[in-house]
């Protein structure tokens, strides 16, 4: 029980695109006065991440950094100028050069860097220990066939990399104790959590499949691949690959899959090859291309079972959400009829993962997937529409060119409510982007807000 305290607002996302409605979400919660959780999946192996896992092994860290950094509170009324200074510090990219990156990691570890100004000494020398140290373990692990790249390279990914572990290593031992010492040097608040869908040492990766029966194996290869890599079991004309990989020594066991062993370091965001055919399911891996399941972090369970409301926030929907819906222990807590609101923001855009194909998803292909990744959670292979109303309760969403397509007599029959909110077009955008304060609106308005002056201070920015 909570003991009377107000009953929480767990927010499922990924990294850079959710990152944008974090104010929306610090609003909301500091109107209702109850704690804030944000569930981050750890499958990522796409960026310089995937040179750590590499090297180091252990989760994919990228999108729990990039939230952390950007919970660290912002105080226009003082010039707090360390914690602009740490956000520039754990946000910063070496550069895209291996040996010009190589030469600016040596500045940093050294403190002889543009960076570490305005950071305090006593901070300074406890996140140089922690470079320091990662910068040790570099150096061991250097060998003849592997060799660690710098190219742009996070200084925050290599900061969680050091106190967190892999097999005997590091700093704590412990992902979580990671988390808590750079939430701890970033000045996040305490009502705020950031929280691994899964609390790991190890590397999980995951696998899609499509309609047309190919199945793609890495999180980077199903949302920015370079190539379609095709995994059940390699064949024979792969053997060569597995056995060059197996040549090289790094955190990766011997005969692993080479496509979850390879450099993602350079990939773009913008310009991605169409999916042949839908994504019908996604699951985990083992090193070897087999499906597992895997439990989900139980602090992820807790805060669940202590929600009043779920968001599921925009971003990729088979990379950043269904990773963690589809754990054990996920779908029974969203099918919990005390969570009172279960509200799906929709993307204000297609993008690879659902559209174009024959036909892009709608809203209610949105919702289906959600309660299918739920179903599947509690051991069950599909959701029935019927059910769908279990794990999304409210559908928020934009009207424009390029949004996905809403019918609300579809969802109203399923007894899921949908929100229209009033968007913005800059100049320079092709698209319709959410309104900060319309989107508060609506969030307000379904959850409830405890502040009796929120009906006094309601605009006609949304319709439901």
């Amino acid at each position: 029980m909570n003991g009377g305290k107000a009953k929480g607002i767990v927010v499922f996302s990924g990294g850079s695109a959710a990152n944008n409605l974090v104010d929306v979400f610090k609003t909301v919660r500091e109107h209702k006065r109850c704690p804030l959780d944000y569930v981050i999946p750890i499958s990522d192996n796409g960026g310089s991440s995937s040179e750590l896992i590499r090297v180091f092994g252990g989760p994919g860290i990228g999108d729990v950094r990039s939230r952390l950094v950007r919970l660290i509170p912002d105080d226009p009324e003082h010039d707090d100028s360390e914690k602009a200074a740490l956000k520039v510090f754990f946000n910063h990219r070496l550069s895209k050069d291996r040996i010009q990156a190589k030469l600016e990691w040596f500045q940093i570890v050294e403190a002889d860097h543009a960076l570490w100004t305005n950071i305090s000494t006593a901070k300074k020398e406890l996140i140089r220990s922690i470079l320091n140290l990662i910068n040790f373990e570099i150096l061991k692990r250097l060998r003849p066939s592997s060799t660690f790249d710098f190219s742009a390279a996070s200084i925050g990914n290599l900061f969680l990399t050091g106190t967190n572990r892999n097999s005997a290593r590091l700093f704590t031992g412990s992902f979580e104790s990671a988390i808590y010492l750079l939430s701890s040097i970033c000045s996040v608040p305490s009502h705020t959590s950031v929280l691994p869908a899964i609390n790991t040492n190890f590397t999980h990766h995951i696998s899609a499949g499509l309609a047309n029966g190919v199945t793609i194996t890495g999180q980077n290869s199903i949302s920015h691949p370079s190539e379609v890599s095709a995994v059940e079991h390699p064949p024979v004309s792969q053997h060569d690959e597995v056995e060059h990989a197996d040549r090289i020594e790094d955190a990766n066991l011997p005969g692993s899959l080479p496509t979850l062993r390879k450099q993602y370091i350079s990939f773009s965001k913008t310009h991605e090859e169409d999916l042949p055919a839908r994504i019908e399911r996604l699951w985990y891996i083992n090193p070897y291309g087999q499906e597992i399941r895997l439990a989900a972090n139980p602090r992820v369970l807790d805060a669940l079972q202590e929600a009043e409301a779920i968001i599921y926030s925009i971003g990729s929907l088979y990379t950043s959400l269904i990773p963690s819906l589809i754990l054990k222990g996920v779908g029974a807590a969203l099918a919990n009829p005390s969570i009172r609101y279960k509200i799906l923001i929709l993307n204000s855009t297609i993008d690879r993962e659902t559209g174009p194909f024959a036909s892009p998803f709608t809203a209610l292909d949105f919702v289906a997937a959600i309660a299918k990744a739920g179903a599947e959670s509690r051991g069950l292979p599909e959701a029935p529409r019927s059910e769908f109303k279990t794990y999304v309760t409210h559908v928020v969403h934009l009207q424009g060119p390029g949004t996905p397509r809403v019918d609300k007599d579809e969802l109203s029959v399923l007894g899921i409510v949908p929100i229209k909110v009033y968007g913005r077009k800059e100049a320079h955008d092709a698209f319709v982007r959410y309104d900060e304060k319309a989107l508060i609106q609506a969030l307000e308005v379904t959850m409830g807000r405890r502040d009796p002056w929120a009906e006094k201070m309601r605009r006609n920015t949304f319709e439901g």
